[in-house]
């Protein structure tokens, strides 16, 4: 109820009083207080409503006091705290998310903004997920709500020009945060499920608010197709078990179905986006009972399709590992090598993906170097510890 209601007590404050800040803290407190009186008293009737009218009488106790200034003592005498009975029924938690992506932000301002208001993580969880000490997150939060309004922005829905572009900026953020639960970039773990299941909740949230934008089903079903593969990726003791080698039957069949049937309306509805390309990539790899039964050939001339849609080195690096699987390791190392990106090369992936072609091709010596190249660039325990465990297969 906690990570449900939050977004949608704090979006109804901001909107009727404007203050985000404000807003964000006499929410805190409302929380407090049912954490305090719902056990003792029992919950309310519409325990959103009770949350909102708390939350608003004291964001009108908090802009009178604390040596506001005049006009907003004027302005908070001016507006009356709603009783439970009077909240409005919209939820705006949309409206609040496409305020976190600004366009005035940064990515990672955009995420942790996202998170902190949205997700309803504490600033210590966000910094806990991206490696970054608790103060240096909240330093990043505060300067992203300062921003958003030097820059004029307000609580509101976007225009229609402008739309487009913020939910795309939108998306990008919901699946950097499922990118970043799904395989932490550095730590000892190798999944966050926390991160995955705030992503996916928050894909909801987008699908049943624009249920006809395609990207929008295509990012909800990528999610959901890659996340059924949760179980089957790690071993009991953390170990990254890659994909040809995991038991599928561990894997989530709710959410492969799910994904499958929202990935297929959305190509036979919707003109082809990058993320429904990408869902059905995950669709052909969910369907294969086994990695043998994989239809590459398939996979191969979607990533062609995606290289058209949303070029770039990592579909790219992708593309080259299908060529691979399709054609051969000759051919997919010719791929690989085509790709001249110089941060790509420098990615640990990069040369992940080479020693695995090399390895496919029997040049077991390559490959190990190629595996010790891979586990020295990435900042991941469990990752590094299978490059190693690699590339000491090959000695």
């Amino acid at each position: 109820m906690w990570r449900e209601l939050t977004p949608q007590v704090l979006a109804a404050v901001v909107r009727r009083y404007g203050h985000f800040e404000l807003a964000e803290e006499a929410v805190q407190e409302a929380l407090l207080a049912a954490s305090s009186q719902w056990p003792r008293d029992g919950l309310p009737r519409d325990p959103r409503a009770w949350l909102i009218a708390v939350a608003a009488r004291r964001t009108t106790d908090l802009l009178r006091s604390e040596g506001a200034r005049r006009q907003r003592e004027e302005t908070a005498a001016a507006l009356e705290t709603p009783s439970p009975q009077e909240v409005s029924d919209s939820d705006d938690t949309l409206t609040l998310l496409l305020m976190c992506c600004h366009p005035v932000l940064t990515t990672a301002s955009q995420v942790a903004l996202t998170l902190r208001a949205v997700g309803g993580l504490t600033t210590r969880e966000i910094g806990q997920a991206f490696l970054t000490p608790e103060s240096t997150m909240a330093q990043r939060i505060s300067r992203a709500k300062k921003q958003i309004r030097d820059a004029g922005g307000h609580f509101a829905m976007p225009d229609k020009t402008e739309l487009a572009s913020r939910v795309e900026a939108v998306l990008k953020v919901v699946y950097l945060i499922f990118n970043e639960g799904y395989t932490a970039s550095a730590g000892e773990s190798l999944q966050r499920r926390d991160l995955t299941r705030e992503a996916i909740r928050l894909g909801r949230l987008l699908y049943a608010a624009r249920p006809a934008d395609g990207e929008v089903v295509g990012l909800l079903a990528l999610m959901l197709l890659t996340d059924a593969r949760r179980p089957g990726r790690e071993t009991a003791d953390g170990r990254l078990i890659p994909l040809a080698e995991q038991d599928r039957t561990a894997w989530d069949r709710a959410s492969i179905t799910e994904g499958v049937d929202l990935i297929t309306e959305a190509l036979s509805r919707f003109p082809v986006g990058p993320y429904q390309l990408q869902a059905a990539i995950a669709a052909v790899h969910s369907e294969a009972a086994k990695a043998d039964d994989t239809d590459w050939p398939q996979i191969l001339a979607l990533y062609e399709l995606l290289r058209v849609a949303q070029p770039g080195p990592m579909v790219e690096l992708n593309r080259a590992v299908a060529v691979a699987m399709a054609h051969g390791p000759a051919e997919g190392l010719a791929a690989l090598d085509a790709i001249d990106e110089p941060k790509m090369l420098e990615h640990h992936r990069f040369s992940a993906v080479r020693a695995h072609l090399l390895e496919m091709q029997g040049d077991r010596s390559g490959a190990r170097t190629a595996y010790l190249r891979a586990a020295s660039l990435t900042t991941s325990i469990p990752e590094r510890q299978f490059l190693l465990d690699r590339a000491a297969a090959l000695t």
